[in-house]
């Protein structure tokens, strides 16, 4: 209930509230007696009785404390008052057509408007944005705006129309449709390798340089695995930690140390071997990269075409996770040699 209803006494109805009502009413009759030239054909029209346009009719009179319509037995002409009266609501329904054109076109004509979309800075900047280019040349009439940032995106406050989420989607308010699989993998650098050796076994990051991730809530990233069947999360210590993941890739390419990050980043530096791979066995189970939005429902044709081709052109990328016992192999071979 709004601060004003709220201060008027109990038992005394909204008379700003009930004013609006008779007027909206008196309004939509007139001009629908107006258009027709006939109460009854009004009342055809609108889909009441004749006595309920004549009964708001009057009504809108007296409000106006003006005369609209000359009424005959044989015709229903306005009154000069009347004509003045139409000719002054001619632009608000204009503009109320135009509103209601403008809608169905959002709905189902050619796809246009401005889409607001949300990314965690890693899968924004690797998958999203390079798929935008190809989008806005399908839709030229949809503008693009894209928000990174790893906390969740909040659709009502952010006035965000999708958002790109990561790991298991558990707000029911929203659909959720995932797109591909979330793959952890710890890895480092041949170098890296070379000097230290990879651990076997998680208790065998103790003895390891880290490299951790920094969230934008100021808490750092747990690192993900799977022991004997049951998930488990360590911290490791970290000789570097930075609040960007293209950072946290660039450490662990310049030799910093193991750092655990989705496929999708790595998977082009694992099959050019500028990465390597390791406690595989330990891998946790595959969450999700998902595309979220509040309703399946009355979607705007920007956002559905947006959804469909995002959908289909994350799916066709080459995503799979390479072999890591093919390149831990490799290292422990020139390391053997």
């Amino acid at each position: 209930m709004s601060d004003y209803s709220s201060r008027l006494p109990s038992g005394i109805d909204d008379p700003l509230a009930s004013t609006f009502a008779t007027s909206y009413a008196g309004v939509i009759s007139f001009l629908a007696v107006a258009n027709e030239g006939s109460f009854a054909r009004a009342g055809d029209r609108l889909g009441i009785g004749r006595s309920s346009v004549s009964r708001n009719v009057q009504k809108l009179e007296a409000q106006l404390d003006a005369r609209l319509f000359v009424r005959t037995t044989r015709s229903t002409s306005l009154t000069r008052e009347g004509e003045l009266f139409y000719e002054n609501c001619q632009p608000g329904l204009a503009r109320i057509a135009q509103a209601l054109e403008d809608m169905r076109e959002l709905r189902n004509g050619p796809p246009r408007g401005h889409l607001r979309i949300a990314s965690t800075p890693g899968f924004g900047r690797k998958i999203v944005a390079p798929l935008l280019r190809g989008f806005h040349a399908r839709y030229p009439e949809i503008s693009l705006e894209l928000l990174l940032n790893d906390r969740p995106a909040d659709f009502a406050a952010d006035r965000v129309d999708v958002s790109f989420r990561d790991g298991r989607i558990e707000d029911s308010g929203i659909v959720a449709r995932r797109l591909i699989p979330m793959q952890m993998i710890v890895c480092a650098s041949p170098a890296y390798a070379h000097l230290y050796g990879l651990p076997r076994h998680i208790g065998d990051l103790d003895g390891h340089r880290c490299i951790n991730l920094l969230m934008a809530s100021g808490r750092v990233k747990e690192w993900e695995f799977k022991v004997d069947g049951l998930p488990q999360r360590r911290q490791p210590i970290a000789s570097h930690t930075f609040n960007d993941p293209d950072l946290v890739v660039q450490a662990a390419l310049d030799g910093l140390g193991l750092a655990q990050l989705p496929a999708y980043q790595v998977r082009d530096l694992l099959r050019d071997g500028r990465l390597v791979s390791c406690l595989m066995r330990h891998a946790p189970d595959d969450g999700g990269h998902y595309l979220c939005y509040l309703s399946r429902k009355l979607l705007p044709a920007r956002i559905r075409v947006f959804i469909d081709y995002m959908t289909e052109h994350t799916r066709a990328l080459d995503l799979q996770r390479p072999t890591a016992t093919t390149t831990l192999q490799s290292i422990e071979q020139e390391s053997a040699a």
